[in-house]
C-alpha cells in the first residue's frame, strides 16, 4: 500500500514552523497525490499537546484529520503547519476533505483560520453535536483572544459562521460518499458529547482515525465502540498509552473527600473546567453527593456557556449513556438542584462555596479571575481535573510554582492548596488494546500528544512523544496468553544471546526496547495474536523479531507448558 509508511518513516517529527518547512523537507502539495510523504504526517501535535492535525494520503485521496489550536501560544505557533499541504496554489486543489473528530479546541480551534484565512473551501465533516457546539466554543475563544487580549491575525465572528457553512454533518454508522471513490463512516467515541472515530476508505484500502476516545462508560456518556472493520492502519490517540489508570471510583471518592473537607473548614474550592465534558461529569458527581450528605454550602457554575452546554446535552440526549436516556423522562440529570448560576460578585462572599469556572487551564477568563482572588488564602483549594499545556497558569501551579508574575509585573503568591485529580476521558493502555482488539487493524500508529508517565516511558525504552509501529503476528497456540508469552520469552532468550530479553510481571516480553504482548484471538481460541511494538530507531531489530516469530515457536517439551 503505497501511502503507508515503513516503520523507519514513522519518525515523530513535530510540525515545522508555520512560516515554512524545515531544511530538506518538501511541501505536500508538490504533487496532487502526496506520494513523496512517508505516510501519515502530523502537521500539528506530533510532539506536543494541542493543534491536532494529521494529513493522510490513501488510494490517491488526501484527507486532513482534525484542525486544532495550541492553547499555550499567542502567535502563529498556535496553528498547525499548513505548508505541508501545499506552498503553491489553492489548498482545495490538494485536499479532498477535512474531518473533525470532536469540539475540543485542540482538535477544531484552527478551523476558521484554515478555511477563511488560509483558504480552503472543500467539505468539512463532523457529527451533528460537534456542528452545534463547535461555533459556540470558537466564538468564546475568539472573544478572549481578540476582545480581551487584543490579539491580531485572528479569525472574526463572521469567519466562524462562513466556516460552519462548509460543514457536512454525519450520523453514526452512516456511510458518506465524499466522491465516487472516497467514503467515510463515523463511530461512537465517548470522550465528549458528539465525539466520533472515523473510518476513511478508498476501494480496499482503509484507515481508522480515533481522535480522542474513552473505552470506559462514565456518568453521562457511553464507551467507545467500533466494529471489526480490519483497517490497514489504525491511528489512535495515546494520551495514557503507557498507563493503566487507577480505579475511577477511588478517584471520585478522593475528589469528594477533598471538596468536603475544604468546605467543612470554611474554605472555597475552585474547579477550572471546560464548559462541556468533564464539567457535566463532575457536576453530576457533586450533585448526588450534596443530596446524599444534605450539604448546604453553595455550588456555582460560571454562566453563559453552561446554559448552552446543558441545552445541547438535552438536545442530543441519544448521545449520552443508557442510564441517563432511560431516566430522562422522569428526571433530567442536567437540571441541577444544588448547582446554581455564578455571578462574579459571589467570589467576594464570605464562607465556603464550590465554583466550577471556565476555562480549564486557567489561561484566561473567569476561572483565572477567581483564582487570583482566592489564591492568597490557605483555607482555599484549586482542583485541576485535567491536563494543562505549558505556558498556562494551570501548568505553572501544577509544576509547583508558588509565586506567579501576572499582568503588569504583579506577583501573585499562591497559598491555597493545589490538587491535580485527572478525570480526563481518554483511553488508557487497556482501553487502547481493547479498541485494537475490536477493529483488528493490520498496523497501529500511536499518535503521542502527551506523556502521562515519564517513568513508564523509561521502562519501555521510549523517549518523549515517540510514535510506535506495531505489527500483529498470529500463532497457533491453544494455551493461555501468559503461557504463550512465557514460550515466546524462552524461545527468544535461547536465540538472542547478545540482547537483553526480559519477561515482565505484567506478562509482556521485552527485547531491548521492543515490546511483545500476547492477546487472545477474538474468533479462534486456538490462535494467539502477538503484538510486536517498536520505535522507528529499532526498525531493524523489530523487523527481525517479527520475521522470527512468524516462523512459529518450537514445540513445548512433553508435559511442560
Amino acid at each position: 500500500m503505497r501511502s503507508f509508511p515503513s516503520p523507519r518513516a514513522l519518525q515523530a517529527r513535530g510540525p515545522a514552523c508555520p512560516g515554512g518547512l524545515g531544511q530538506g523537507q518538501r511541501a505536500v502539495g508538490e504533487g496532487r497525490v502526496w506520494q513523496h510523504l512517508p505516510g501519515p504526517v502530523p502537521a500539528g501535535a506530533g510532539q506536543d499537546v494541542g493543534r491536532s492535525c494529521i494529513l493522510v494520503s490513501i488510494g490517491g485521496k488526501n484527507v486532513m484529520l482534525d484542525c486544532g489550536m495550541h492553547m499555550g501560544f499567542n502567535d502563529d505557533r498556535r496553528f498547525p503547519d499548513f505548508s505541508y499541504i501545499t506552498r503553491n496554489g489553492r489548498l482545495t486543489d490538494f485536499l479532498d476533505c477535512v474531518i473533525i473528530s470532536h469540539f475540543h479546541l485542540d482538535h477544531c480551534g484552527a478551523l476558521p483560520y484554515f478555511s477563511e484565512m488560509v483558504g480552503y473551501d472543500g467539505p468539512i465533516y463532523m457529527t451533528h453535536p460537534t456542528q452545534a457546539i463547535c461555533p459556540i466554543l470558537l466564538e468564546d475563544y475568539r472573544k478572549i483572544a481578540v476582545d480581551k487580549k487584543g490579539e491580531a491575525n485572528f479569525f472574526t465572528s463572521q469567519m466562524i459562521k462562513d466556516c460552519m457553512k462548509k460543514v457536512v454533518a454525519v450520523r453514526l454508522h452512516q456511510t458518506v460518499q465524499v466522491d465516487e471513490e472516497l467514503q467515510i463512516k463515523a463511530y461512537y467515541a465517548g470522550h465528549v458529547l458528539g465525539a466520533a472515530m472515523f473510518q476513511i476508505k478508498v476501494g480496499s484500502e482503509s484507515v481508522v482515525y480515533t481522535g480522542d476516545y474513552n473505552m470506559t462508560p462514565d456518568r453521562h456518556l457511553g464507551a467507545a465502540w467500533i466494529d471489526k472493520c480490519r483497517p490497514n492502519l489504525l491511528i489512535t490517540e495515546s494520551t495514557y498509552a503507557t498507563t493503566i489508570r487507577d480505579s475511577k471510583r477511588c478517584r471520585e471518592r478522593d475528589f469528594l473527600k477533598k471538596v468536603h473537607e475544604t468546605v467543612e473548614r470554611g474554605g472555597k474550592v475552585l474547579i477550572p473546567v471546560f464548559a462541556l465534558g468533564r464539567a457535566q461529569e463532575l457536576c453530576i458527581l457533586l450533585e448526588t453527593f450534596w443530596e446524599r450528605m444534605n450539604l448546604k454550602a453553595p455550588i456555582y457554575f460560571s454562566t453563559g456557556l453552561t446554559e448552552k452546554a446543558n441545552h445541547y446535552y438535552k438536545l442530543f440526549i441519544t448521545w449520552t449513556n443508557q442510564k441517563i436516556r432511560k431516566t430522562f423522562v422522569q428526571r433530567n440529570m442536567f437540571e441541577f438542584k444544588h448547582i446554581k448560576a455564578f455571578d462574579r460578585a459571589f467570589a467576594d462572599n464570605p464562607g465556603p462555596m464550590v465554583v466550577f469556572a471556565t476555562p480549564g487551564m486557567l489561561h484566561a477568563g473567569q476561572s483565572l479571575q477567581i483564582f487570583r482572588k482566592w489564591a492568597g488564602n490557605e483555607k482555599n483549594m484549586v482542583i485541576m481535573p485535567g491536563y494543562c499545556v505549558q505556558g498556562t497558569v494551570g501548568h505553572k501551579i501544577l509544576s509547583g510554582q508558588r509565586k506567579l508574575e501576572m499582568e503588569g509585573r504583579q506577583v501573585l503568591e499562591i497559598r491555597m492548596q493545589v490538587e491535580y485529580m485527572s478525570f480526563s476521558a481518554h483511553a488508557d493502555a487497556k482501553g487502547i488494546m481493547q479498541l485494537v482488539g475490536q477493529a483488528e487493524p493490520e498496523s497501529v500508529l500511536l499518535n503521542f500528544r502527551l506523556v502521562s508517565s515519564e517513568q513508564a516511558l523509561k521502562e519501555l525504552g521510549l523517549a518523549e512523544h515517540q510514535l510506535r509501529f506495531t505489527c500483529r503476528v498470529h500463532l497457533h497456540d491453544s494455551r493461555k496468553e501468559q503461557e504463550t508469552a512465557m514460550r515466546v520469552y524462552s524461545h527468544l532468550k535461547s536465540l538472542l544471546k547478545d540482547h537483553c530479553v526480559q519477561h515482565l510481571p505484567d506478562g509482556s516480553v521485552t527485547v531491548e526496547s521492543i515490546l511483545i504482548q500476547a492477546a487472545a484471538h477474538s474468533e479462534d481460541p486456538g490462535t494467539k495474536v502477538l503484538l510486536v511494538s517498536w520505535t522507528y530507531q529499532d526498525e531493524e531489530l523489530g523487523s527481525y523479531l517479527t520475521s522470527l516469530l512468524k516462523k512459529g515457536l518450537p514445540p513445548a517439551p512433553s508435559g511442560g507448558s
